[in-house]
Formats: C-alpha cells, sequence, structure tokens
C-alpha cells in the first residue's frame, strides 16, 4: 500500500487554542448550512463540516473539511459562490473578528490543511489520490480500533469524487480493489484503515 508519511499534525492548534470558553455557542443538524456571516468565524467544539463550492452547471466541488478546533468562515475565502455545510450534528463558538487574532494557530492550521488538501488533489496515479486522501482523513476523523484505524465519519463515494476530481464510478471500483487488498474494512458506513508499517505499496 502507499506510504502512510502523510500524517500533518494539527494538535498545535487544538492544544493551544487562545480563545476562552465564553464565547456565544450555536448547534447545527447534519446538513443543514451554517449562515454565511463575513463578520465572524466559527470555532468547531464538536462535529464536522466541508466546504464547498459549485460550477454552473451545478458540480459541487469540495474544498475542505473540518473538525473539532478548527476556524471556519465566509471571511476565508473568495470563491463564490461558497458554503459551509455539516456533515455531522455540529456545535461551534462564535469568535468575533476583535478576538481573531488570539488564536493565530488555528489560522495558521487552517491554511496547511487547505494546501494539503491541495496537493492530495493533485497526485498521481487515482489510486495514490484516493489512499492519501483517507490517510488525511483518518489522521484528521480516526480513532484507533483492533482492526486499524477508523475514520470515525460517513464521507460517501459520491463526495470523495467531488474532493478528488473524478467519478463516482472510480471511487467505488478503487475502494473495492483496497478492500479486496486487505487495506482497508467496511464497519457498518465507516471504513477503517489497516495502516501497518510495513505497506509502503499496492
Amino acid at each position: 500500500m502507499y506510504s502512510t508519511s502523510l500524517t500533518p499534525n494539527y494538535s498545535v492548534a487544538s492544544n493551544n487554542s487562545a480563545l476562552g470558553g465564553h464565547l456565544p455557542q450555536r448547534l447545527f443538524s447534519r446538513r443543514e448550512v451554517i449562515p454565511p456571516r463575513n463578520d465572524v468565524l466559527w470555532r468547531i467544539e464538536r462535529g464536522a463540516v466541508r466546504t464547498l463550492t459549485w460550477s454552473e452547471d451545478g458540480t459541487f466541488v469540495t474544498l475542505g473539511y473540518w473538525g473539532p478546533e478548527d476556524l471556519i468562515g465566509y471571511s476565508f475565502s473568495r470563491v463564490m459562490p461558497y458554503q459551509i455545510e455539516c456533515l455531522t450534528s455540529v456545535e461551534v463558538s462564535i469568535v468575533p473578528p476583535h478576538l481573531w487574532h488570539q488564536d493565530v494557530n488555528a489560522l495558521l492550521s487552517h491554511i496547511q490543511q487547505a494546501e494539503e488538501l491541495l496537493s492530495i488533489v493533485h497526485r498521481k496515479p487515482m489510486s495514490l489520490r484516493i489512499w492519501q486522501f483517507l490517510v488525511w482523513l483518518s489522521e484528521k476523523f480516526g480513532r484507533d480500533v483492533e482492526q486499524g484505524k477508523l475514520i470515525d465519519m460517513n464521507v460517501t463515494h459520491q463526495e470523495i469524487s467531488e474532493v478528488l476530481n473524478t467519478t463516482r464510478v472510480t471511487v467505488t471500483r478503487l475502494l473495492q480493489q483496497f478492500e479486496e487488498e486487505g487495506a482497508l474494512l467496511r464497519h457498518k458506513r465507516r471504513i477503517i484503515l489497516r495502516l501497518p508499517k510495513q505497506l509502503t505499496k499496492l
């Protein structure tokens, strides 16, 4: 299997958040869109969201995935249209502009994650692109289980194809290939990656 060295460390932002715990909070349900406000940032306390845009023909393009301690907001992007969609139930704190400078680590983390995902999108061949994306998700949203690392979020084949600029059919085929090779397992609607160090290529 492909190298798993692409393992970013985002703990700096989560461990050293300078923002206090007295910010107003809001709850959003799965598939709800976070309101398009430019006057605040949202710090995710619980749950997962994706940022996305779409083309004139309605094709969705996922721009990023974000989880606990990440800062998100419409001020981060000049892409139009731009939307923040909740992939799970989400709890956020509302961060006003006069506090943005207090959490530089989270702002830097946002940039680093966006650039890393962009680099994955341009990997070749497609099998490497999909595998590295799964590794990236497992580092961000995964937890260790007996069989490997569980990506604790339901990401559909269609959503993966939207991130990686490919077709849903290709995603399904390659995921089936990884499963047949023993590189991943299915658990209900989740994926478990098996990442032994000795597996360095397909």
